[in-house]
Protein backbone atom coordinates (compact mmCIF):
# COMPACT_ATOMS: atom_id res chain seq x y z
CA UNK A 1 0.00 0.00 0.00
CA UNK A 2 2.66 2.23 1.18
CA UNK A 3 4.61 1.42 -2.68
CA UNK A 4 1.24 2.25 -4.84
CA UNK A 5 0.79 5.36 -2.89
CA UNK A 6 4.37 6.58 -3.12
CA UNK A 7 3.76 5.67 -7.40
CA UNK A 8 0.63 8.08 -7.30
CA UNK A 9 2.03 10.93 -5.41
CA UNK A 10 5.76 10.53 -7.90
CA UNK A 11 3.07 11.39 -10.20
CA UNK A 12 1.06 13.80 -9.54
CA UNK A 13 4.25 15.41 -8.33
CA UNK A 14 5.74 15.20 -11.96
CA UNK A 15 2.39 16.11 -13.74
CA UNK A 16 1.75 19.23 -11.79
CA UNK A 17 6.12 20.27 -11.75
CA UNK A 18 5.88 20.81 -7.73
CA UNK A 19 8.14 18.88 -5.27
CA UNK A 20 5.05 19.07 -2.88
CA UNK A 21 2.07 18.17 -3.78
CA UNK A 22 -0.98 19.23 -2.45
CA UNK A 23 -3.19 18.09 0.26
CA UNK A 24 -6.26 17.15 -2.65
CA UNK A 25 -3.27 14.87 -4.44
CA UNK A 26 -2.22 13.14 -1.38
CA UNK A 27 -6.18 12.24 -0.08
CA UNK A 28 -6.34 10.96 -3.95
CA UNK A 29 -2.86 9.16 -4.02
CA UNK A 30 -4.35 7.37 -0.11
CA UNK A 31 -7.92 6.81 -0.82
CA UNK A 32 -6.26 5.06 -4.16
CA UNK A 33 -3.86 3.07 -1.64
CA UNK A 34 -6.97 2.16 0.34
CA UNK A 35 -9.07 0.98 -2.73
CA UNK A 36 -6.35 -1.40 -3.47
CA UNK A 37 -6.06 -2.72 -0.14
CA UNK A 38 -10.01 -3.74 0.45
CA UNK A 39 -9.48 -6.20 -2.64
CA UNK A 40 -7.35 -8.54 -0.33
CA UNK A 41 -8.75 -7.69 3.40
CA UNK A 42 -12.20 -8.01 3.08
CA UNK A 43 -12.45 -11.33 2.67
CA UNK A 44 -9.39 -11.98 5.30
CA UNK A 45 -11.22 -10.19 7.96
CA UNK A 46 -14.59 -11.87 7.22
CA UNK A 47 -13.04 -14.93 7.46
CA UNK A 48 -10.99 -13.96 10.61
CA UNK A 49 -14.22 -12.82 12.15
CA UNK A 50 -16.44 -16.40 11.38
CA UNK A 51 -12.89 -18.16 13.25
CA UNK A 52 -13.13 -15.91 16.23
CA UNK A 53 -16.70 -17.30 16.67
CA UNK A 54 -16.64 -20.46 15.65
CA UNK A 55 -13.36 -20.73 18.49
CA UNK A 56 -16.30 -19.97 21.15
CA UNK A 57 -18.26 -23.41 20.68
CA UNK A 58 -16.66 -26.41 22.58
CA UNK A 59 -14.30 -28.46 20.66
CA UNK A 60 -14.38 -27.22 17.41
CA UNK A 61 -11.55 -27.51 15.14
CA UNK A 62 -12.55 -24.96 11.86
CA UNK A 63 -10.08 -23.58 10.06
CA UNK A 64 -9.99 -21.00 7.35
CA UNK A 65 -10.67 -23.38 4.73
CA UNK A 66 -13.70 -24.93 5.99
CA UNK A 67 -15.23 -21.68 6.65
CA UNK A 68 -14.34 -20.59 3.34
CA UNK A 69 -15.45 -23.08 1.19
CA UNK A 70 -18.72 -23.94 2.40
CA UNK A 71 -19.39 -19.79 2.11
CA UNK A 72 -18.26 -19.89 -1.63
CA UNK A 73 -20.34 -22.90 -3.04
CA UNK A 74 -23.19 -21.25 -1.78
CA UNK A 75 -23.02 -17.40 -2.25
CA UNK A 76 -20.01 -17.71 -4.61
CA UNK A 77 -16.91 -15.14 -4.57
CA UNK A 78 -19.84 -12.71 -3.69
CA UNK A 79 -20.14 -14.43 -0.37
CA UNK A 80 -16.64 -14.01 0.70
CA UNK A 81 -17.11 -9.77 0.06
CA UNK A 82 -19.60 -9.74 2.04
CA UNK A 83 -20.04 -5.83 3.26
CA UNK A 84 -17.63 -4.14 1.20
CA UNK A 85 -19.26 -0.81 1.08
CA UNK A 86 -18.19 -0.66 4.47
CA UNK A 87 -15.13 -2.15 4.55
CA UNK A 88 -14.22 0.67 2.08
CA UNK A 89 -15.99 3.10 3.82
CA UNK A 90 -13.01 2.14 6.62
CA UNK A 91 -10.09 1.56 4.65
CA UNK A 92 -10.31 4.28 2.37
CA UNK A 93 -11.07 7.07 4.89
CA UNK A 94 -8.50 5.29 6.83
CA UNK A 95 -5.76 6.21 3.80
CA UNK A 96 -6.89 8.94 3.10
CA UNK A 97 -6.36 10.78 6.55
CA UNK A 98 -3.49 8.53 7.24
CA UNK A 99 -1.73 9.23 3.67
CA UNK A 100 -1.75 13.14 4.05
CA UNK A 101 -1.20 13.30 7.55
CA UNK A 102 2.31 11.53 7.32
CA UNK A 103 3.22 13.73 4.23
CA UNK A 104 2.36 16.81 5.95
CA UNK A 105 4.41 15.74 9.00
CA UNK A 106 6.96 14.37 7.42
CA UNK A 107 7.22 17.95 5.24
CA UNK A 108 6.22 20.16 8.49
CA UNK A 109 9.16 18.39 10.48
CA UNK A 110 12.26 17.73 8.14
CA UNK A 111 15.23 19.32 7.94
CA UNK A 112 17.97 19.14 4.94
CA UNK A 113 20.49 18.83 7.93
CA UNK A 114 19.10 15.93 8.93
CA UNK A 115 20.78 13.05 9.54
CA UNK A 116 19.43 9.71 8.31
CA UNK A 117 18.79 8.51 11.63
CA UNK A 118 16.83 11.56 12.73
CA UNK A 119 14.80 11.41 9.50
CA UNK A 120 13.78 7.12 10.50
CA UNK A 121 12.82 7.97 14.07
CA UNK A 122 10.79 11.26 12.83
CA UNK A 123 8.94 9.17 10.53
CA UNK A 124 8.54 6.62 13.27
CA UNK A 125 7.18 9.46 14.50
CA UNK A 126 4.72 10.87 12.39
CA UNK A 127 3.23 7.18 11.17
CA UNK A 128 2.53 6.57 14.91
CA UNK A 129 0.51 9.77 15.32
CA UNK A 130 -1.32 9.68 11.68
CA UNK A 131 -2.28 5.90 12.36
CA UNK A 132 -3.50 7.04 16.01
CA UNK A 133 -5.16 9.19 14.59
CA UNK A 134 -7.00 7.82 11.50
CA UNK A 135 -7.61 4.61 13.51
CA UNK A 136 -9.62 6.09 15.86
CA UNK A 137 -11.36 8.31 13.28
CA UNK A 138 -12.59 5.31 11.04
CA UNK A 139 -13.69 3.14 14.51
CA UNK A 140 -17.36 3.87 13.90
CA UNK A 141 -16.88 2.03 10.40
CA UNK A 142 -15.30 -0.46 12.14
CA UNK A 143 -17.71 -1.39 14.59
CA UNK A 144 -20.63 -1.66 11.88
CA UNK A 145 -18.47 -3.68 9.52
CA UNK A 146 -17.78 -6.43 12.58
CA UNK A 147 -21.86 -6.40 13.37
CA UNK A 148 -22.59 -7.51 9.63
CA UNK A 149 -20.04 -9.62 9.48
CA UNK A 150 -20.75 -11.64 12.67
CA UNK A 151 -23.25 -13.77 10.71
CA UNK A 152 -23.49 -16.80 13.06
CA UNK A 153 -27.06 -17.76 13.88
CA UNK A 154 -28.07 -17.15 18.14
CA UNK A 155 -24.43 -14.84 18.68
CA UNK A 156 -26.74 -11.31 17.89
CA UNK A 157 -30.15 -10.71 19.25
CA UNK A 158 -30.33 -7.87 16.53
CA UNK A 159 -30.15 -8.84 12.79
CA UNK A 160 -28.91 -5.26 11.07
CA UNK A 161 -29.90 -5.47 6.88
CA UNK A 162 -27.39 -2.97 5.55
CA UNK A 163 -24.67 -0.06 6.65
CA UNK A 164 -27.39 2.60 7.41
CA UNK A 165 -29.79 0.14 9.22
CA UNK A 166 -26.85 -0.68 11.51
CA UNK A 167 -25.69 2.28 11.95
CA UNK A 168 -28.80 3.19 13.45
CA UNK A 169 -29.67 0.51 15.45
CA UNK A 170 -26.17 0.64 16.92
CA UNK A 171 -27.00 4.28 18.11
CA UNK A 172 -30.30 3.35 19.21
CA UNK A 173 -30.16 0.54 21.24
CA UNK A 174 -26.53 1.24 22.79
CA UNK A 175 -26.05 5.27 22.05
CA UNK A 176 -23.72 7.26 20.25
CA UNK A 177 -20.42 6.12 22.37
CA UNK A 178 -21.03 2.31 21.22
CA UNK A 179 -19.95 3.45 17.58
CA UNK A 180 -16.14 4.17 19.73
CA UNK A 181 -16.18 0.65 21.14
CA UNK A 182 -12.77 -0.42 21.03
CA UNK A 183 -11.24 2.55 19.86
CA UNK A 184 -8.29 2.62 22.18
CA UNK A 185 -6.96 -0.88 21.64
CA UNK A 186 -7.55 -0.42 17.98
CA UNK A 187 -5.46 2.86 18.13
CA UNK A 188 -2.29 1.05 19.96
CA UNK A 189 -2.67 -2.16 17.66
CA UNK A 190 -2.66 0.18 14.82
CA UNK A 191 -0.13 3.20 15.72
CA UNK A 192 2.90 0.81 15.92
CA UNK A 193 1.69 -1.22 13.15
CA UNK A 194 1.36 1.82 10.35
CA UNK A 195 5.25 2.66 11.74
CA UNK A 196 6.49 -0.27 11.47
CA UNK A 197 5.28 -0.16 7.78
CA UNK A 198 6.38 3.07 7.29
CA UNK A 199 9.73 1.98 8.52
CA UNK A 200 10.36 -0.53 5.96
CA UNK A 201 8.99 1.66 3.46
CA UNK A 202 11.62 4.68 4.28
CA UNK A 203 14.41 1.78 4.36
CA UNK A 204 13.46 0.77 1.12
CA UNK A 205 13.32 -3.33 1.88
CA UNK A 206 10.72 -4.04 -0.74
CA UNK A 207 12.60 -2.04 -2.99
CA UNK A 208 15.85 -3.97 -2.09
CA UNK A 209 14.40 -6.97 -2.91
CA UNK A 210 12.14 -6.60 -6.23
CA UNK A 211 15.12 -4.47 -7.54
CA UNK A 212 12.96 -1.19 -8.29
CA UNK A 213 15.28 1.72 -8.95
CA UNK A 214 13.56 4.19 -6.27
CA UNK A 215 15.35 7.52 -8.63
CA UNK A 216 12.49 6.70 -11.03
CA UNK A 217 9.68 8.07 -8.47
Amino acid sequence: KQWYQRRVRGHFAVTSGKSKISVKHEVLAGAGAGSCQIVITTPMELLKIQMQLASQVPGNTMTAGSLAKPLFQEKGIRGLYKVTLVTALRDVTFSCIYFPCVGIGTQLFHRESDSKFSSFLKTLGVACVGGAAASGMVTPFDVVKTRIQTVTPGVQKVTYNGVPDTFAKVIKNEGFGALFKGCVPRMSVIAPLMAIAQSVYFIGVAEALFGINTANY
